[in-house]
């Protein structure tokens, strides 16, 4: 098949006249498109949404010679022509008929279109689509170091007069090529070439066409290579699993270990302002909804924030290296007779740090059904808001014995992630039946990862909590202080004698005080609002052998599973500092109202255990399903099946463990 061929060289650079250039950057994915759009924006820019659509937008400034150019980030796609959400975003962001959020519905003053050098023909197939829509364009040779390295040569001057628009050579890793971008932007022409129309023409323009500009042989056949010895091993229906799970062994001991310290410090910050900000103020409701609700609430959300950072920071690491394809890939074989595929391996290894990420990251499944099932599913892995919970359990089960309180943990982990692989082949054999899509898997080459990425990554995903679910547990803490608080309660008899007592014994003043606080916190919350529903609602959960107090526990914990050793701390020990020394020990051995039967009994405390591993219990994440997944239907569906999980395998394991002898 004969070339299509400009009419007239490009010559010459016409300014477009709009002070405020706004440009499209579009590529397949693996491009190195995100990298560039970093490169270009810097820390100016934010994350936006399309409306009507749960795809983000990630919005830049770039300064050009004649003023800022409005940069946005679209999703990277194969070709613009397929049935995919993400492919018909494009189509309407080029069409002019979507902007995002704050943005006017126009078609873009030029598009950025980067290519992979290193695979110029398949790239070029999207170049030919995108030339079709007549749009200013210019074309980013992006990895051309790489591309070097191969010993491969692209002939930029073959591909402008062919293509009809300006061709730039770039890396977006070391800045090559880049500052002359801004100019050619704000100079973009409509190319004056027009590609073949059928796809199929068009995949053979684009490989005569890359031929035709390409020169060595270096990195065209991989065939014996070092990248297939590679992929040999790390696909392998073996060998990739098990490198696969050292690879998230590492992952999650980086994330539990090196956030510790982070997390332990913004407690320590939040904790000291809280204490201040109750010493600074009068006694009184002002001081204690202050400290106790609007501090408290905010430390509560940004305690979290070091671990989602990190994840997503290690997760574009191996991302840009090209490991994370094939894990994907040695995962599709393991979730596809559950009705998913190997797409869902990211969210679901994003949830188990928290699942409202993991939710969000759903957005790359492209099978709408497989992508609502992933959804459905995600919160049943152990996020690190259960982690306080399974400790407590594993002190009490297991007090002396450290291996059992290992396997233990293991087990939690591995129990929440079958149910969840069973739940989704359930709701693929029902409410989301239908074949389903092959996955198409482009293993892209290996590289260095950009750590640049990779912290822009973390910071982006970072900021997207604080601000979609942050809100939502600040309202759910101030709301739950408010319940634990009030109505106000006389103390107790015998706490007024202790502070008696204490007046004429010096002393034994401070003993006398402590517990005379203590006796006065526990009749406090116990005739709270929070209190009163514990008794009220507590007859539901005597099956599972919960008393009043677990109850309130299990109750206060629906808005966040985190708040459950704190709320129980409260009415054991009548304070809540749930980090004290030894306060685990004392909770193990609290008693119930009769003074005699241990609250958590060992069948109790198995119970528990299952309870808290399949039981939806995050209100935030609930918002997030039902803007994720398109209706408030699937939110109430996910949080009535977790919860009947939970309930009737919280049950099964109390009998079992004989608490109904």
């Amino acid at each position: 098949m004969t070339m299509a061929r400009a009419s007239k060289p490009v010559t010459g650079l016409e300014r477009v006249p709009p002070a405020v250039l706004r440009v499209a950057l579009l590529g397949n994915p693996n491009t190195g498109k995100t990298t560039l759009f970093n490169r270009l924006s810097g820390l100016r820019h934010h994350t936006s949404n399309f409306p009507g659509t749960t795809q983000d937008a990630r919005v830049g400034v770039m300064h050009g010679t004649a003023g800022a150019v409005h940069l946005v980030d679209l999703p990277g796609v194969y070709s613009l022509e397929l049935e995919q959400t993400e492919a018909e975003l494009c189509r309407r962001v080029l069409a002019g008929t979507l902007a995002p959020a704050g943005q006017a519905a126009v078609a873009p003053d030029a598009v950025c279109i980067v290519v992979d050098s290193t695979n110029l023909a398949r790239n070029l197939v999207l170049v030919g689509e995108a030339l079709r829509r007549r749009l200013p364009t210019v074309v980013v040779l992006n990895m051309m170091d790489l591309a070097r390295r191969r010993g491969l040569g692209i002939d930029t001057a073959v591909l402008e007069r062919v293509l009809g628009c300006r061709v730039i050579s770039a890396s977006a890793r070391s800045g090559e090529g880049l500052d002359t971008l801004g100019v050619l932007l704000e100079a973009a022409a409509v190319p004056n070439v027009t590609p073949p129309g059928s796809q199929e023409g068009l995949e053979d323009w684009a490989d005569e066409l890359a031929g035709a500009a390409s020169s060595g042989t270096a990195g065209r056949s991989r065939t014996g290579g070092v990248t297939d010895r590679l992929d040999r091993a790390l696909t392998h229906p073996v060998g990739g699993v098990l490198v696969f799970a050292v690879v998230m062994f590492a992952l999650f001991w980086s994330i539990f270990s090196l956030a510790q310290l982070p997390m332990e410090l913004i407690e320590t910050v939040f904790g000291a302002v809280s204490a201040w900000v109750q010493a600074a103020l009068p006694s009184g409701v002002l001081g204690e909804f202050l400290s106790g609700g609007v501090v408290n609430g905010i430390g509560a959300t940004v305690v979290f924030i070091p671990q989602i950072c990190l994840l997503f920071f290690l997760i574009s690491l191996l991302e840009d290296t090209g490991y994370l394809a094939r894990a994907a890939f040695v995962m599709d074989r393991w979730l596809r007779p559950f009705g998913l595929s190997g797409h869902a391996f990211v969210p679901l290894l994003s949830s188990h740090a928290c699942a409202i990420p993991g939710i969000m990251a759903c957005r790359a499944v492209p099978d709408r059904r497989d992508r609502l099932a992933t959804i459905l599913v995600a919160p049943f892995m152990s996020c690190s808001a259960r982690i306080p919970v399974y400790v407590l359990l594993a002190v009490v089960l297991f007090p002396n014995n450290a291996v059992h309180k290992a396997l233990a943990f293991t087990g939690c982990y591995v129990a929440g992630l079958l149910a969840g692989l069973f739940s989704a082949l359930l709701a693929r054999r029902t409410l989301l039946a239908g074949a389903a899509r092959p996955m198409a898997l482009e293993l892209p080459g290996y590289k260095l990862p950009s750590v640049r990425t990779a912290l822009m990554t973390a910071y982006d995903r970072g900021l997207m909590f604080l601000r979609k679910a942050g809100t939502n547990i600040l309202a759910i803490c101030i709301v739950l202080w408010w319940l634990s608080a009030y109505p106000r309660s006389e103390p107790p008899p015998r706490a007024a004698e202790l502070r008696r007592q204490a007046e004429v014994s010096p002393a034994d003043a401070q003993t006398l005080n402590d517990e005379a606080d203590a006796l006065t916190a526990r009749s406090a919350l116990s005739h709270s609002f929070a209190g009163r529903m514990g008794r009220a609602v507590q007859p539901a959960f005597a099956p599972l052998g919960f008393d009043w107090q677990l109850t309130v526990g299990v109750m206060t914990s629906f808005a966040a599973r985190e708040v459950f050793v704190s709320t129980m701390t409260v009415l054991v020990t009548g304070h809540d500092d749930s980090e004290g020394e030894g306060i685990l020990t004392e909770l193990a051995g609290a008693k119930r109202d009769d003074g005699v039967t241990p609250i958590f009994t060992p069948a109790t405390s198995w119970a528990l255990l299952v309870y808290y591993v399949l039981a939806m219990q995050c209100l935030p994440t609930l918002a997030v399903t039902a803007r994720e997944a398109g209706g408030v239907k699937w939110a109430l569906l996910q949080l009535g099946w977790m919860s009947l999980l939970a309930y009737a395998g919280g049950w099964a394991a109390f009998l079992i463990a004989g608490g109904g002898s």
